[in-house]
């Protein structure tokens, strides 16, 4: 072990709130918008059966892995990883970069979400054109980041109070009443529209017909981001846990809970869209341009609107509470200041990137800026800052996060050292052959999948 100082951290103050706050920074924005499109394209059911496979032999056991490296060295993201290996330290600063730079774009699209809100609040007149409403809107200079700024305060805010205290509390909250408010949406468009109940049969019957090499790279990288793996999540989380804790429980609740909401919001947004008549877009214009619509053939439509948008609300600040943390406590013990000033700092840091990912939006004024991303199927292509960084975070520091993470328990730590903290000497069971076949084969070959894809070698 090196020299490197292991510190006390306040622990959770019970095991559901622990488990609240971990799904919470799981569950996001990829879970309402980016699962229900790759679930629709991706065959329906076909795709869900894939996903909860994927969640069992890649998102699990990553969490796992992540947990235990926290527990054991009780320090930011960064530091753990050189707790038993100094020179590993690269590996939790590959984690914290890809991060810093979700965080930055997160907190842009973020702010959509708190303005919608507000527009069905106020009523939800959103003109005779959606589309020329969202693109007119992200394509503002100041209104994204006006939005944006009310969310980053906020968040900096209740997060000054420590995550272990006001926001163990606070998710405690929020996180059930966004799955029940899930749910309201759901069972309010199945029942208004004809069409749903096909839509829900087309979610539910599977259809491999349309799965393909790359819709499964996707579903792996949509696990990593979904379940929260790659990014030091876990790791943060894992200082925070004491030693009577359960990880290997613990982190199979958080994959339960996240997947579950995953699969509800398939429930709300797959037999709405296909029962509406809409069209299934990627990204965030999905909930903010076909469910818009939705709503506005709905009785009312203004009310569940708004509980909808309000439920996304909820999942994005259980979410920010975490991933802003993990930056936040390597400033607080590198550079050894207040746990409020760092906070400060992050964010003011990444609200500044921030603005970069929101100007480069729709025709904003850094649209024209383009960024070269090459692949072997296309060659060079370009992508706006936003998308570049999305691609860049997503599609190769995740995976790579994931693939150093499995390697660094299997040689570096070694099998039996990591059993060691993972089952507190053999308390909570022991390391089985299947556990060290996944780490070992399944989950780098599921990375590298995902690289590949990303790249243009898997279509």
């Amino acid at each position: 072990m090196s020299s490197t100082e292991k510190k006390p951290a306040a622990n959770f103050n019970s095991r559901f709130g622990y488990i609240m706050v971990a799904a919470g920074a799981a569950i996001g924005l990829g879970n309402i918008w980016k699962f229900p499109y790759l679930a629709y394209g991706g065959g329906g059911g076909a795709f869900i059966v894939v996903y909860i496979i994927l969640c069992i032999v890649l998102g699990h056991p990553v969490v796992e892995m992540e947990s235990a490296i926290g527990r054991y060295a009780k320090t930011n993201g960064i530091d753990a990883f050189g707790v038993v290996n100094k020179k590993w330290k690269f590996a939790g600063f590959i984690n914290i970069v890809c991060t810093f730079l979700i965080d930055m774009y997160y907190i842009i699209v973020s702010g959509y979400v708190l303005k919608y809100a507000v527009a069905y609040l106020t009523g939800g007149n959103f003109g005779g054109d959606r589309e020329a409403y969202y693109m007119n809107f992200i394509s503002d200079p100041v209104q994204p980041l006006i939005y944006s700024g009310i969310l980053m305060i906020i968040i900096v805010l209740l997060l000054s109070k420590g995550i272990t205290e006001l926001v163990e509390k606070v998710t405690k909250v929020i996180m059930p009443l966004l799955f029940v408010l899930l749910l309201i949406c759901g069972f309010w468009a199945l029942f208004a529209f004809d069409g749903a109940i096909d839509g829900l049969k087309f979610y539910l019957i599977p259809d491999f017909s349309k799965f393909t090499w790359k819709t499964f790279a996707d579903a792996c990288m949509q696990v990593m981001f979904s379940v929260g793996i790659g990014w030091s999540i876990f790791v943060t989380l894992g200082a925070s846990v004491s030693d009577d804790a359960n990880i290997r429980k613990d982190s199979m609740m958080v994959t339960i809970c996240d997947t579950t909401v995953a699969l509800t919001a398939g429930f709300v947004i797959i037999p709405t869209v296909v029962g509406a008549g809409s069209k299934m877009s990627a990204g965030p214009s999905l909930i903010f341009l076909a469910m818009t619509d939705i709503f506005s053939k709905l009785p009312g439509g203004n009310i569940i609107g708004f509980f909808f948008f309000t439920a996304i609300i909820f999942a994005v600040l259980s979410t920010y509470f975490t991933i802003l943390e993990i930056p936040v406590k390597c400033v607080e013990e590198k550079f050894h200041i207040n746990h409020r000033i760092a906070t400060v700092i992050c964010a003011v840091f990444i609200f500044i990137g921030g603005i970069f990912c929101s100007l480069s939006q729709g025709h904003g004024l850094l649209s024209g800026v383009k960024l070269p991303w090459w692949a072997y199927n296309t060659g060079v292509v370009y992508y706006n800052i936003y998308d570049w960084i999305d691609s860049f975070s997503g599609y190769i520091l995740l995976p790579l996060g994931c693939l150093l993470t499995a390697f660094y328990c299997c040689k570096v730590w070694g099998y039996k050292e990591y059993e060691k903290e993972l089952t507190k000497n053999g308390r909570d069971g022991k390391l089985s052959m299947y556990d060290k076949v996944v780490m070992t084969v399944v989950v780098p070959v599921l990375t590298l999948i995902v690289i590949l894809n990303c790249f243009g070698f898997i279509n």
